[in-house]
């Protein structure tokens, strides 16, 4: 983190309102922090620190397939993250509940491995120059493209290519397809190359402006269900297709031998994996107007501690300092498990609640990533564009829209009394969305991840355009969003963030667990709003 950062960082901690004179611990663990001021003032640093540590000694305690700490969904270090947060809430008297459910569990076993072999010898590096797909297998054979590849590239995208059975018309079964984005699916490409009798499939990006760089894909079929090849599925960048496609071409002409490939994806694969939600309910409040503060426990590769164990530390944390509040509203938190794969454990939650248990349900707060050092300072808002494509994709009534502003503005008017300008953003890709799709009003906040940030950002925020490991500019995902960097870790996080944001949220949760507006106003069901999920992916595009 730069200097300029850290400095801004720290003076905005020192504006926060009540901080000055905060609470002891011990204090605050034996009164009731029942208004903002007081619970802002007990969420201390070293309190949400500690539940940092704690999970970050759960994940090296427990390995994954690939041998690196890990608290992923499905493993035993998510597992342990669940008891670590259950048995803190039942120790301060909350009702506890964990909720399983099952998933379509995919791990990579070992470190995936592309190279050439000849004419010339090359090790392709993960991340940077390639990465795999949700597959498992192995080969060494010749490489040979399919058909449809548009080459050189149009202005606009225009390749269809592996997206017919024809476009392997004349394919030598036992070799390495080529196949370039666009058209369709990735995961038809595959199915195509598959019943041609391909021994791997490498997949490399169009070509187009914006459309170059190294992908990385969902592979899913026509009808968007997931599937997990037999095969090793790999996805590269334009330059590396290119240069391949041309390695290839050349040698039909006699010039040298064809492109020979190793790819090796290992991956362990359970369609029936078993996951759970922790649900922690507090002892008072009225059990017909509820209010649900929640987080998502799990990462996506690895330890996971900027994502999203900063923001199940804030809600932790929240949790205990309320444990002698009795609340007007019922406060019900809740740590979701597969968030990182689509939501899974807030979509399960709520398609599995009654109509009557649903229509209690009044509002949900969402803290999703609340430490990144290369801060933003966002703000949950239904009609805010999406974190990463920045635009706007879904929709909502105004009986979810209206509602969500109340916590919307407490948030910023906290962050504006603190000295923090702010962004609106979707809930899309947060447990929020779950809620919103349900009818239920949300919003919460998220600092964004350690992959992308844009100039205006900076100029807004301070800090850096691009991603926390420093390649500037950046929008390759950071630590986060990629398998093989193993780096969210502890110092993916920044104190100072974790303390001013988690006690932003703090103000909203309690204001929220005493309102008597927007909590107690309509009947006991939410209209559901007339939107649809895509079939997009966790991480990474399914299609084009």
């Amino acid at each position: 983190m730069s200097a300029s950062l850290a400095s801004l960082c720290v003076a905005a901690w020192l504006l926060v309102p009540g901080s000055a004179g905060a609470s002891t611990s011990d204090k605050c663990d034996k009164r009731a922090n029942d208004t903002p001021n007081k619970l802002v003032a007990c969420i201390q640093t070293d309190d949400l620190w500690q539940h940092m540590q704690a999970l970050q000694q759960i994940a090296d305690a427990n390995p994954g397939p690939d041998g690196k700490p890990s608290r992923n969904s499905g493993e035993p270090g998510y597992k342990a993250s669940v008891d670590y947060v259950a048995n803190l809430m039942r120790k301060d008297g909350y009702k506890v509940t964990i909720q399983p459910y099952t998933f379509d569990y995919f791990a990579y076993q070992g470190i995936p491995s592309m190279s050439e072999a000849s004419p010339t010898a090359h090790d392709y590096t993960l991340v940077s120059d390639w990465n795999p797909g949700r597959s498992t297998g192995s080969t060494t054979a010749d490489l040979q493209p399919a058909g449809g590849s548009v080459l050189p590239p149009t202005p606009t995208p225009s390749s269809a290519s592996g997206c017919a059975a024809a476009d392997f018309t004349g394919f030598t079964a036992g070799r390495v397809a080529l196949i370039q984005r666009g058209g369709c699916n990735f995961g038809v490409k595959v199915q195509n190359a598959q019943a041609a009798g391909a021994s791997a499939v490498i997949i490399f990006n169009e070509g187009n402006p914006g459309r170059t760089s190294v992908i990385s894909g969902s592979l899913i079929d026509s009808a968007g269900n997931p599937f997990v090849p037999t095969i090793p599925v790999a996805f590269t960048s334009f330059a590396v297709g290119n240069d391949l496609y041309n390695q290839y071409q050349q040698a039909t002409q006699g010039a040298t031998a064809l492109p020979r490939m190793s790819l090796s994806v290992q991956g362990i694969h359970d369609p029936n994996r078993q996951d759970y939600n922790v649900i922690a309910e507090s002892r008072g409040g009225d059990k017909n107007h509820v209010l649900v503060v929640d987080a998502h426990l799990d990462a996506i590769y690895g330890a996971g501690m900027l994502d999203n164990a900063s923001g199940s530390a804030t809600i932790l944390d929240i949790a205990q300092k309320m444990k002698n509040v009795n609340p007007r509203n019922k406060l019900r938190f809740i740590w979701f498990g597969g968030e990182e794969l689509g939501l899974l454990g807030s979509k399960y939650y709520v398609n599995n609640l009654s109509a009557s248990e649903l229509g209690r349900i009044r509002y949900d707060l969402d803290a999703d990533v609340t430490a990144s050092p290369n801060y933003l300072v966002g703000v949950l808002d239904p009609a805010g564009v999406d974190l990463f494509g920045r635009t706007v994709t879904t929709k909502f009534p105004d009986q979810v829209y209206e509602p969500s502003k109340v916590s919307r503005d407490q948030l910023i008017n906290y962050f504006d009394s603190s000295g923090h300008q702010h962004e609106l953003f979707s809930p899309v890709g947060t447990d929020a969305f779950s809620f919103n799709m349900a009818g239920v009003p949300a919003s919460g906040v998220l600092t964004g991840q350690d992959c992308c940030k844009s100039q205006d950002e900076v100029n807004m925020f301070g800090g850096f355009t691009g991603n926390y490991e420093g390649n500037i500019p950046s929008f390759d995902g950071g630590c986060v969003d990629n398998p093989f960097r193993w780096c969210d870790n502890l110092d993916n996080n920044e104190k100072s963030v974790l303390t001013f944001m988690s006690k932003g949220f703090a103000d909203t949760t309690a204001r929220m667990a005493f309102d008597k507006t927007v909590m107690w106003a309509g009947g006991n069901s939410h209209p559901k709003p007339n939107v649809k999920i895509g079939a997009k992916g966790p991480h990474g595009s399914t299609t084009r």
